[in-house]
């Protein structure tokens, strides 16, 4: 038997609600709550509730408020029946204080406020971002894993051990003042440049852009900003995205496939939020040695100012790779490394240092790797070879419109 549109249209409904108001939610609820487990159970409910009531009733004209109602009343419920709750589970934040009465330099807005909240000291620093991204972000627990590289066995368990942490220690959670802000702003720019990052190109489902995802890293990155206006890697941040998704109307096709950027026409870019990027980036370049952030908003700026690919200002890319890489010895930017410096010294030296990082290992789940690989293999003419490398990179690749573009590239150079 078929399911009625009715019915598919409130799944829909309930799906996009997921999707954009999931944050704000669990943000609004754990304000009720003071405890995270509790709110997102509360949240989870709200939003089985709302498969029924909205099939009913019909989609409410505002679906997170009508949401955040539904679980705030169900928390108040369950507190209600809980008197022991305070004594058993983590305080998470504090009361609010008085409409209009908020101390300087207070988190306002609640996401914003959530994340700085994850981003707990007490908590290792890897269990800080997953938690975020987890709980407050709405990422899925496979997405986070293949962020930082690792099972979703293992990231799932790193979750729950953080939680554990949380019980166990009793950590006192609470919204942290102006002072103590800055001991927890790196953890907190990390979540919001993994977030865009899964949404700027999604590592599973259909889409190659997650849309939601991106516009709500940009929206914490700009409101970090009015937080925090004067620090330096704040603005690299800012910067980056908005350099960096500036390009999101020409990096698809007709038909959702991803374009490569010597093939996308520059001339749709987002000129204003280049040239505000290209601005913040020089803000952020006063006062002293530029930080991780800010070298890679560099960078992406240098990229979007170029007539070309092949007008790009390579030395001064590769330039800034070897400042990045001596701030930030990853493994990833050792890897974009190797593809400035095949625009600068030739292919053969860029594959000389990819097949040295492949040896490393470190990057053995990381899909860019092997694509990076046949790209420059492509560019030597050693089709077969290229062939192959396109063939890892596929299956390291979840999203659908990655694996349609890396299908394509396998049988064009199989061809030659």
């Amino acid at each position: 038997m078929s399911m009625p549109d009715s019915s598919r249209a409130t799944q829909r409904a309930v799906a996009e609600a997921h999707r954009t108001e999931w944050a704000y939610v669990l943000a609004s609820t754990a304000r009720v709550t003071q405890d995270f487990d509790l709110a997102e159970e509360c949240v989870q409910d709200a939003y089985v509730r709302a498969l029924d009531s909205w099939e009913n009733d019909g989609v409410p004209d505002r679906p997170g408020a009508w949401l955040t109602t539904v679980a705030k009343r169900r928390a108040l419920d369950l507190l209600r029946r809980e008197q022991h709750f305070r004594s058993k589970l983590p305080l998470l934040v504090e009361p609010s204080p008085p409409e209009g009465e908020a101390a300087p330099g207070v988190v306002l807005d609640d996401r914003l406020r959530l994340v700085f909240i994850c981003c707990h000291p007490a908590l290792e620093r890897e269990a800080q971002i997953a938690l975020t991204l987890k709980l407050v972000c709405g990422m899925s627990t496979g997405d986070i894993a293949q962020a930082f590289l690792v099972s979703k066995t293992t990231m799932a368990a790193r979750i729950t051990r953080a939680k554990k942490k949380i019980s166990a220690a009793r950590i006192a959670y609470r919204v942290p003042t102006a002072e103590e802000l800055p001991a927890r702003l790196d953890a907190v720019l990390d979540v919001i440049l993994l977030l865009f990052t899964n949404g700027h190109t999604a590592p599973s489902g259909n889409d190659l852009v997650r849309v939601d995802f991106v516009e709500r890293a940009v929206g914490l990155a700009r409101m970090l900003h009015l937080l925090m206006p004067a620090e330096r890697e704040v603005m690299g941040l800012l910067a980056l995205l908005l350099v960096t998704d500036a390009r999101r109307p020409t990096r698809t096709g007709s038909e959702g496939e991803p374009v490569p950027m010597e093939e996308q026409d520059r001339s749709v870019w987002n000129r204003s939020a280049i040239e505000e990027g290209h601005l913040l980036v020089l803000r952020a370049l006063r006062g002293g040695p530029p930080g991780r952030f800010t070298l890679q908003a560099a960078i992406s700026s240098l990229h979007a100012q170029a007539p070309s690919v092949k007008e790009t200002d390579w030395p001064q890319v590769l330039a800034l790779y070897d400042k990045l890489h001596g701030v930030w010895p990853s493994p990833v930017v050792a890897l974009n490394r190797a593809v400035a410096l095949s625009q600068v010294k030739g292919p053969e030296e860029a594959i000389k240092q990819i097949t040295m990082l492949e040896r490393e290992g470190t990057l053995s789940s990381y899909r860019y790797l092997p694509l990076a690989k046949a790209d420059i293999l492509c560019r030597l003419e050693r089709h077969g070879e290229a062939a192959v490398a396109y063939g890892d990179a596929l299956s390291l690749a979840g999203n659908e419109a990655e694996r349609h573009f890396l299908e394509a590239r396998i049988k064009t150079e199989r061809d030659h």
